[in-house]
């Protein structure tokens, strides 16, 4: 069984064959530059913890650190190199990076949530840094999360560092459009995929799978703007009406019962259902690897959003191209994220303070020119390959000319 970041290597395959690349250039995409690994102790418990920083030629290393019971170093790894493509893609100077700590923060009181976060930190800190390597939130860490370990940080190197994290709280030099932009890029990008494939807005059902921040943030985003939210679930299972769901009230729901499944117990249906439901639109913003060679031929919807890491295996994205399925690429739909962290760091190095409507301008600006060059290389190639490919190819070429400067290649 192929792991995750085989999946990886089967694109670098692809791009090597397109842009004839040489193999010291496919083992410079294909290792990551550094691998930290820890076992955090706190009161006798341990927690296997990863830093991972995978290219940094383009800058510092940029992504988030996640907590997860299933949390691997193949999966940091593929995170990483996730991270590097996507900052490549969307023309920020950014190297890609990533971190986790291995334990269900689920069960897991608040208060050992934090002594973890500062023990990361203690473990990692000489590697981070706003010119090293930049964390952020990711599965199951938020901007507390981050204000302990921007704390714990400082006390390390005796001195107010605000740029070395990002996706903090407003008081210590975050930025309120950072809390949804992941889910507002993932927005704009469906908007421009129905403005480019022509799709009638008012005819469209659409299916969320994920219903954590950037999932719910996108389902609110697209109920306002009048679009039919027919199915969402979480780690508990889903919910689906083919007449369109509240979404504001299963909101409710979620947040006082814990979960979407007590919306409607008479519409269930489990977290593999709701991949295969007859939808127009397929949002994916649980986990990776929920789409393979194995349900590939099940999946009805016409188009599918990445909102998660690397929610479609390889196998199961070239059965789907074959079948007319549009793939839009994780490192594509949820670089809102990242861009807007991007914008947190500048304003935390430089002092400079910017208005909110002004970087929500700027975030929906770089979005949408990202999916024009996406877009556009693909006609070049008369649509023969898929978006996710195109996606890769440009990324890897601005790595591999920042490489080839800097003398390494």
């Amino acid at each position: 069984m192929d792991t995750t970041f085989d999946n990886i290597r089967h694109y670098l395959e692809e791009v090597k064959e397109i842009d004839q690349l040489s193999s010291q250039e496919v083992k410079q995409l294909s290792n990551p530059q550094r691998i930290k690994k820890a076992t955090l102790k706190i009161n006798g418990k341990t927690y296997p913890a990863w830093r991972v920083l995978f290219n940094d030629a383009l800058g510092p290393g940029k992504g988030g650190i996640r907590f997860h019971p299933q949390a691997n170093q193949d999966e940091v790894v593929s995170l990483s190199f996730w991270m590097a493509i996507k900052n490549a893609l969307a023309e920020i100077p950014y190297g890609g990076a990533k971190g986790a700590v291995k334990f269900d923060p689920k069960k897991t009181s608040l208060k050992e949530q934090e002594a973890i976060s500062r023990k990361f930190i203690d473990a990692f800190y000489p590697f981070l840094g706003p010119d090293k390597d930049i964390p952020a939130p990711d599965v199951y860490t938020n901007s507390q999360t981050m204000a302990w370990m921007l704390d714990e940080y400082e006390k390390k190197v005796d001195h107010h560092e605000p740029a070395m994290i990002t996706g903090k709280p407003l008081s210590l030099g975050g930025l309120k459009l950072r809390a949804d932009a992941t889910a507002q890029g993932g927005f704009f990008i469906i908007q421009e995929m129905i403005k480019t494939y022509h799709l009638s807005k008012s005819h469209l059902q659409i299916a969320i799978q994920g219903f954590g921040n950037a999932g719910s943030n996108l389902a609110q985003m697209l109920d306002k703007n009048h679009f039919k939210v027919v199915a969402l679930s979480d780690s508990q299972g889903g919910i689906y009406d083919k007449n369109g769901l509240n979404i504001p009230a299963v909101k409710k729901v979620k947040e006082e019962k814990g979960s979407v499944v007590f919306y409607s117990p008479e519409q269930l249906v489990s977290n593999q259902e709701i991949l295969e439901l007859p939808v127009d639109i397929l949002i994916l913003a649980a986990l990776e690897n929920q789409i393979t060679e194995k349900n590939a031929d099940k999946i009805k919807a016409s188009y599918i959003v990445e909102i998660a890491n690397g929610p479609v295996t390889y196998a199961a994205e070239k059965k789907l191209f074959s079948k007319n399925i549009t793939v839009i690429p994780d490192v594509l739909a949820n670089s809102g994220g990242v861009i807007v962290s991007y914008f947190e760091w500048c304003q935390n190095k430089t002092g400079n303070i910017l208005t909110e409507d002004y970087l929500a301008k700027l975030l929906k600006e770089k979005i949408t020119q990202n999916w024009a060059r996406v877009v556009s290389l693909q006609k070049e190639y008369r649509q023969q390959i898929g978006l996710k490919t195109v996606a890769y190819l440009l990324a890897i070429r601005k790595i591999l000319t920042a490489e080839k400067l800097r003398g390494r290649i």
